[in-house]
């Protein structure tokens, strides 16, 4: 019964999504209040059904419900209770279901959180919403209905893929489609501007805290899914440019730069095109990315489907609103003219080369991503770009944007001396410089890599710092005053660039100094790698919920003072019939000593690889930080009052 209401839910809001698709964009170009107000009740009616639905999918797999197809395909009696429920979006069907719940969640916080929008806008923002909407709906149901039945429901279930039953990747979709999907709202606010023929710095004041949202969750996904990758898969790396990460990279990318182009038109109404272009071409790197991981036409480890039809349809979503939405701004784009003049050294033009950065780093990842099906489908050939192809050509625009982001910081708006800019940046400068300078000294290998890291870091760093010295005024005594008075907003600038630094030291650092070793070993035997000693204790099987393990006990000993004992298993998930490898890791500040065990070798003794990753976890705490940074940036009071409108005056208080 529960079942059924949730498909019965589904259905219902694909309904209320088609009436507010076409309702309210109908209302709004006649001018008819009543259809425009009717976009509001129908955007939470559309988000109630959808969590009526997704509740209902999800209490299927809690209880063990063999009788729905997508439980039995995808879970287990034996599957700790986390993953059953992650489960839920652990499959393609399930985890469009919680795409399309996402995309309603956000209209829905718009129609809660834009009481001070223009009804016309508002109005045009959830009809597109409620489109695209539509448009996954429909694949949903046609394509992928989660609530199909069993005539003869089976006794267990087929398992989840054991490598998503671990608790970094258990999270990591949700915040990535929230990330993607709240693209979306960014889309609509774009799409509603071209039809209305009018963006102004109120438009990017609503558009910032949508993408911003998202880019602070895409942030977070992308983090736990790298975190995940490095101890989950055992091969001790952290990234691989695999199809499926970049489909994610992208969107976090141009979201970064439509961020940075959204403050210009704020503050001086200047981009105006280009931001909106941004912002339709955010949503359109989530659609591409949709289009990767679930049609199978780019080869990758993380890919939900393999289903030419579902590829088909989801191509077809993405040239529909992308092709519409370049053409209305193909026809629209001259309209919206520049107020702000500005000089060639000033903020505004600091923005413009960050946005040309992010947005030439886009596409060259966007090219290194869906070379091989190009190759494959005009010339006959099948390539593969792997890693060297995206170091080389991406790293370059990177290595830019750290060196000209302090910079860009502190330049005053429309013009400039860059003379008089520098002066506070000096220090950092040399600073950052003698870090370089340290690394390059102690390495014991002359590679450029770890110093110049460390001086993009560092500068990074300073940089922030500087400009939040800045921003305090020049009266030392005051600025921890004025410090605390400064808008979220700019504190959240300064701890996200911060945080960029943070990682570009972690990157740097593992990948120049990393010791790594592969041996076989026996029973008790001790090893050296990079100043530890390594003894294989231990080799014994151990028994799990819904897996058997090969489990090892590894000692690790330095200076004849014990530093960790690690456990490193190999899996195999009986019911999916599946290894999985699990990395035991020693975490440290500084380093962190990373063991695999692999199969017993037929001469006796067993495969170990050990590294040592000094600054690894260095990556990840800058993510972190970035994200804290997004965080401060959304609570900031502008984006809480509906968008920086202005509040009404109180009784007897004149407007300004």
């Amino acid at each position: 019964m529960i079942v059924e209401l949730g498909h019965f839910a589904l259905l219902l809001a694909f309904v209320v999504a088609c009436l507010q698709m076409v309702m309210p964009l109908w209302g709004a170009q006649k001018g008819w209040t009543g259809w425009m107000a009717m976009a509001e009740p129908a955007a939470l009616s559309q988000a109630a059904l959808l969590l009526i639905s997704f509740v209902a999918l999800t209490h299927a797999f809690v209880v063990s419900d063999f009788s729905v197809l997508l439980v039995a395909s995808n879970s287990h009696t034996l599957k700790p209770m986390l993953y059953k429920v992650t489960g839920v979006w652990g499959n393609h069907e399930g985890s469009m279901l919680l795409w399309c719940l996402i995309l309603a969640v956000f209209g829905a916080l718009v129609a809660l959180f834009g009481g001070n929008l223009p009804d016309r806008l508002k109005a045009r923002v959830l009809g597109v919403q409620a489109a695209i909407g539509v448009a996954f709906l429909g694949f949903l149901i046609f394509t992928s209905n989660p609530f199909l039945r069993l005539a003869l429901p089976p006794m267990n279930g087929q398992d989840l893929n054991p490598l998503l039953q671990d608790p970094g990747l258990a999270f990591h979709p949700p915040f990535l489609y929230v990330g993607y999907v709240g693209l979306s709202t960014s889309f609509s606010f774009a799409v509603a501007a071209l039809l209305e023929g009018r963006v102004d710095a109120a438009w990017g004041r609503w558009v910032r805290p949508w993408t911003l949202l998202s880019w602070l969750n895409l942030t977070i996904g992308i983090a736990l899914g790298s975190w995940w990758a490095y101890y989950e898969l055992g091969w001790g790396g952290f990234w691989f440019w695999d199809p499926v990460e970049n489909a994610s990279f992208m969107p976090w990318l141009i979201s970064a730069a439509l961020l940075h182009s959204a403050i210009v038109v704020e503050k001086r109404e200047a981009l105006k095109s280009w931001t909106v272009l941004l912002a339709i071409l955010a949503f359109g790197f989530s659609l591409i990315g949709a289009f990767i991981v679930r049609s199978g036409v780019l080869t990758s480890v993380h890919a939900f489907a393999n289903d030419p039809e579902r590829g088909v349809y989801l191509l077809g979503i993405t040239v529909v609103f992308m092709g519409g939405a370049l053409t209305l701004y193909a026809a629209r784009a001259g309209e919206m003219t520049a107020k702000g003049v500005f000089g060639t050294i000033s903020r505004e033009s600091a923005l413009v080369l960050n946005n040309v950065l992010l947005a030439v780093a886009t596409f060259v990842v966007f090219i290194g991503t869906v070379w091989p099906l190009i190759a494959e489908m005009a010339f006959d050939r099948k390539v593969s770009v792997g890693p060297p192809f995206f170091d080389a050509a991406f790293t370059p625009f990177m290595i830019l944007l750290a060196l000209v982001l302090p910079i860009g910081t502190i330049l005053p708006w429309k013009r400039a001396k860059l003379g008089r800019v520098m002066r506070p940046l000096w220090a950092a400068l040399a600073l950052a410089a003698m870090l370089a300078a340290l690394v390059w000294v102690i390495q014991t290998e002359r590679s450029l890599m770890a110093p110049a890291g460390a001086f993009l870091g560092a500068w990074l760093i300073l940089g922030a710092a500087v400009d939040l010295w800045t921003k305090t005024g020049s009266d030392v005594s005051a600025k921890l005053r004025r410090a605390v008075k400064l808008p979220r907003s700019d504190w959240g600038r300064v701890v996200a660039h911060a945080g960029l630094g943070v990682t570009f030291i972690g990157i740097a650092l593992m990948l120049a100094w990393e010791v790594e070793d592969i041996r076989v070993a026996e029973t008790g035997e001790s090893f050296e790698v990079a100043g530890y000693r390594i003894t294989l204790a231990d080799v014994r099987d151990v028994e799990g919920p819904n897996y058997f393990s090969t489990m090892a006990e590894l000692r690790v000993e330095r200076n004849g003072r014990t530093e960790a004992v690690l456990f490193p298993e190999k899996r195999v998930y009986p019911v999916a019939g599946m290894p999985t490898t699990e990395a035991a890791i020693s975490n440290g500040v500084f380093r962190d000593i990373y063991l695999v065990i692999g199969d017993q070798q037929p001469g006796g003794g067993w495969a170990v690889r050990s590294y040592v990753k000094p600054f690894a976890n260095w990556i990840w705490a800058g993510a972190i930080i970035m994200s804290l940074g997004g965080l401060l940036s959304l609570t900031d009071r502008r984006f809480r009052v509906a968008a920086g409108a202005r509040k009404a005056p109180r009784a007897g208080v004149p407007a300004e």
